[in-house]
């Protein structure tokens, strides 16, 4: 007979799906908050592991679902933290002191790309994505970004009142261009996967390879990788494009005689072997509000 099943591990399967039904709810805050899908997933993955790591202070949360979206905010400022003290890049703004909306609103910031959201201040940005994105309440919002209802009103009419301004001005901003032996690397890395050639990929492949199947698994080395490429040839659903994703360089996967990517891949290169893969198969709900860009 089998062991019943403990109080406790109930409590913790519980929780483990309801971290899986709100990856991608995360993941849409995150991607916006931070400005790429990228980045975003980065955030999630961080915001999960310090979730897990407090699941058992978590259990008698009456809300955790605003919980882990407190956890998902801050780790989000966090990340803008770093990266602005990596770019030495220095603002007036205190990232965390940063009405309904109408439909125009909602569908203005739903339409927003990642770099417009990246020109309002932090608190605008994190009010507009959980209301007009994400439809949470003012009440919500201020349990998730600790800011008093006034400031979340006030963040809301100064942040929606800049897209409305945003919108009307002319993307200039250059298109992304490879480097020729980038584009060299990455085409023909493409070329060969098309090809079912995944001899010829794995020849590309550096001993210490490591793998990200976002949301599923992860490989390192050669040898574990190699049947990453043999679960890829049993599936028919996919053809490799060269692009870019939030102007990044990057693998666009779209399925057969369809123009739009589904998902993406990312490597990583050491002089022509590649050292890194990360790869979003499992996790499609990154690709959504992405920049996609088809390299020429």
């Amino acid at each position: 007979m089998s062991e019943p099943i403990s109080e406790a591990a109930n409590a913790r399967a519980g929780f483990d799906r309801l971290l899986a039904e709100l990856r991608p709810k995360l993941h849409r805050y995150c991607a916006r908050m931070t400005g790429s899908v990228i980045d975003g997933e980065d955030v999630v993955q961080d915001a999960m592991l310090k979730a897990l790591a407090a699941f058992g202070d978590a259990e008698a949360l009456a809300n955790p679902q605003a919980w882990l979206f407190r956890i998902a905010h801050n780790t989000a400022l966090d990340h803008l933290r770093r990266r602005a003290r990596q770019e030495a890049i220095r603002s007036d703004e205190d990232p965390d002191m940063l009405v309904d909306p109408t439909p125009a609103e909602d569908r203005l910031a739903a339409a927003a790309s990642m770099r417009t959201f990246m020109r309002l201040p932090a608190a605008q940005r994190s009010s507009i994505i959980l209301m007009d994105v994400l439809g949470y309440s003012l009440d919500e919002i201020g349990g998730v970004t600790a800011l008093s209802i006034p400031a979340i009103k006030a963040s809301l009419h100064r942040g929606r009142e800049r897209l409305r301004e945003l919108a009307q001005e002319p993307d200039d901003s250059p298109l992304p261009v490879l480097a020729e032996p980038e584009r060299w690397r990455l085409v023909a890395y493409v070329e060969r996967f098309n090809a079912r050639d995944f001899d010829a990929v794995r020849d590309m492949l550096g001993e210490e390879v490591r793998l990200e199947l976002v949301n599923r698994t992860r490989m390192n080395g050669r040898r574990e990788v190699n049947t990453y490429f043999g679960n890829y040839g049993k599936f028919h659903d996919w053809e490799l494009v060269p692009g870019f994703v939030d102007r990044r360089p990057a693998i666009l996967v779209r399925k057969p005689g369809e123009p739009a990517p589904v998902y993406f891949i990312l490597l990583e290169w050491t002089g022509d072997a590649v050292t890194n893969i990360r790869d979003f198969r499992h996790a499609s709900y990154a690709a959504q509000g992405a920049e996609f860009i088809t390299a020429s």
